[in-house]
């Protein structure tokens, strides 16, 4: 029996060469189309050209290859993708601008960036570079953040402890030495752990690849967590694992503080999507050159050149469906008329919750097989932004391209579930988590975008629940208890900020406002105001739901991407249109773009060469 084993896992390695590694598509990256740098524009009635290109019925291509629905991060990634390829694509948006959680507003001559606040993995040689490169012609430009680029500052003001942490594999782990000395083998075994665990992510593409029966064969004999390091330590709730390393309770609160991001507390969070997120950073953080808006801003040419569009204004109401329960196209509303728009390809970037609960006719939600998939989810917390404009530079608020996670105290887990669970009244002057940075410091071209001026962006989480009854009211005028409610949280935040932040002072802001879990879902479609889609906790990572939740749906021609498919954040939502694109293109994109680096350095030296 012993000797059986090994010849199985043999035999499943090759059978999952042959399926998954095995590629016969056409490839996006074939050709590298980086173009020579040109002049970056900063005319926002410029940019706006290809950022705001209102939907009308004239503007729809003909013999259309693709409708993808929405234009956030996942949705203008397969769009790109398929246009490389020569496929016609049109992507519809329904805010007033493309992007989606990469727009940025303007309010009283300050510019905000709404989602991305830092960027790992963008060395020039590293995969994920290589593939922005690609996605945006060579266009989009990146810097560096500072090193120490992340602060953990745990306590109240009489008792504030700041720890920086450092990106570099080497330099990590011993600037945290520095600050706990004693535990230079929690350290270490943290740090093995997370590399370890991140490194082998690659068999989550692999189940959401490969064929659905073997993928449950691997999952109901258990093979998976003997073949994935990953699936193995998705398991283990960060918490556990971290306090099997440590009795420091401000090293246990280090340790944990990146999750803070994605809306899990420690304790229902999995070491897997930590870990992923840690080793993202481990070489660096970066921000785009000229805000975030610059990421949409180049990819939407690539679209065009295709054949395709990007329309925004361009809210669709449903999937279009046959007979057989195949998607056909969409039907968008343009005032109270309904535009249908044909094509042999549905792709939504909208949301799992969107896409089956408000998409679809009813006798297809009830479809046992998309039922099965919502029954395993449920929605992620609701982000709670703070958008503040300075009269100053950077220089006189003391702000660097950096970002500090603020907590009152170190039982995080504690913090947040008394918060979530209150009172909205009581929770709004106690926000277990701030986190602060300025986008105006991060970026070279802000001084000559807009001299004399900063900006501060300030994230925490906030439920739902508590703005609900306010849900139906507009965006701008949502009435006086609404407004009061909010400025709590501004006002309880604010008072963290300045205490930090000292040379800030209220007579310094020219503009401040919150955006609510219902500005999200007025702006980004969000259902339940989440920030990072689907709820990113312990059950998302367990193999069944990683194989479950695929591109393809059970509706013919409707195909998922974004961050619902793979993973949150910007790299997550890009890493859902690869998975797309490879079912899609029946090739595996995921190691197209691992070759990349290879693939470009050979070109570079060929062309020094010339």
């Amino acid at each position: 029996m012993l000797i059986i084993w090994p010849i199985i896992c043999v035999a499943l390695i090759l059978f999952i060469l042959k399926y998954v590694f095995g590629s016969s598509g056409p490839n996006p990256f074939e050709k590298d189309t980086r173009e020579p740098l040109k002049k970056m524009v900063h005319d926002r009635k410029e940019k706006n050209k290809v950022l705001k290109q209102g939907f009308l019925a004239s503007k729809i291509p003909e013999n259309l290859d693709a409708i993808v629905i929405g234009s956030g991060a996942g949705g203008l990634g397969i769009a790109v993708l398929l246009a490389k390829v020569g496929k016609k694509v049109l992507v519809l948006e329904q805010h007033d601008r493309a992007g989606g959680c990469c727009h940025t507003f303007t309010e009283k001559g300050f510019e905000f960036d709404v989602g991305i606040h830092y960027i790992g993995e963008l060395l020039a040689h590293k995969p994920f570079r290589c593939m922005l490169d690609q996605l945006t012609n060579g266009q989009l430009q990146w810097e560096p953040l500072e090193n120490p680029f992340d602060h953990v500052v745990l306590g109240p003001p009489e008792n504030r402890r700041c720890y920086p942490i450092y990106s570099g594999h080497t330099r990590f782990p011993e600037e945290l030495k520095k600050c706990f000395p004693g535990e230079e083998k929690a350290i270490d075994e943290y740090t093995r752990l997370v590399k370890k665990t991140g490194n082998a992510v690659w068999f989550l593409a692999v189940l959401k690849l490969c064929p659905l029966p073997l993928a449950k064969f691997l999952i109901y004999t258990g093979l998976i967590r003997h073949l994935s390091f990953f699936f193995k330590m998705a398991s283990r709730s960060l918490t556990d694992v971290v306090n099997e390393l440590t009795e420091n309770k401000d090293l246990r609160a280090v340790f944990t503080y990146i999750f803070g991001t994605y809306g899990n507390i420690p304790k229902d969070a999995s070491f897997g999507m930590h870990s992923l997120l840690v080793a993202h950073f481990l070489n660096g953080a970066w921000y785009p050159k000229g805000g975030a808006s610059e990421i949409a801003y180049h990819m939407i040419p690539i679209v065009e050149k295709a054949g395709g569009a990007v329309l925004v204004r361009a809210p669709v109401n449903r999937v279009l469906f046959n007979d057989a329960k195949e998607a056909y196209g969409v039907s968008v509303l343009k005032g109270q008329e309904e535009i249908h728009v044909h094509a042999p390809v549905v792709i939504s970037d909208a949301g799992i919750y969107n896409t089956y609960e408000k998409l679809l006719p009813k006798e297809l939600q009830a479809m046992p097989a998309i039922q099965k998939q919502l029954s395993m989810m449920k929605h992620g917390d609701g982000g709670l932004s703070i958008f503040i404009g300075l009269n100053g530079t950077k220089e006189e608020f003391g702000l660097k391209a950096d970002n500090y996670w603020i907590f009152p105290e170190n039982n995080y887990d504690e913090l947040v579930e008394k918060y979530m669970n209150g009172e909205r009244e009581e929770s709004s002057k106690k926000i277990p988590l701030v986190f602060v940075a300025s986008p105006s410091a991060k970026d070279p071209t802000w001084e000559e975008r807009s001299p004399g001026k900063s900006t501060l962006s300030l994230v925490s989480f906030a439920n739902y629940a508590w703005f609900e009854e306010w849900k139906d009211g507009k965006v701008t005028s949502r009435g006086p208890d609404y407004k009061s409610l909010k400025q709590a949280f501004i006002d309880s935040a604010l008072e963290v900020v300045m205490d930090v932040f000292p040379k800030i002072t209220r007579d310094k802001i020219e503009y401040i406002d919150a955006g609510t879990p219902l500005t999200n879902t007025h702006y980004i479609g969000a259902p339940k105001g989440e920030i990072y889609g689907v709820d990113h906790g312990l059950a998302r990572f367990s193999p069944e739901l990683s194989a479950t939740l695929r591109p393809q749906t059970p509706l013919k021609n409707l195909f998922l991407t974004g961050q619902d498919v793979f993973l949150c954040g910007f790299a997550g939502a890009l890493a859902g249109a690869l998975t797309c694109g490879s079912v899609i293109l029946n090739r595996n994109l995921h190691l197209d773009t691992i070759a990349l680096p290879k693939r470009t350095k050979s070109i570079n030296n060929k062309l020094k060469g010339e």
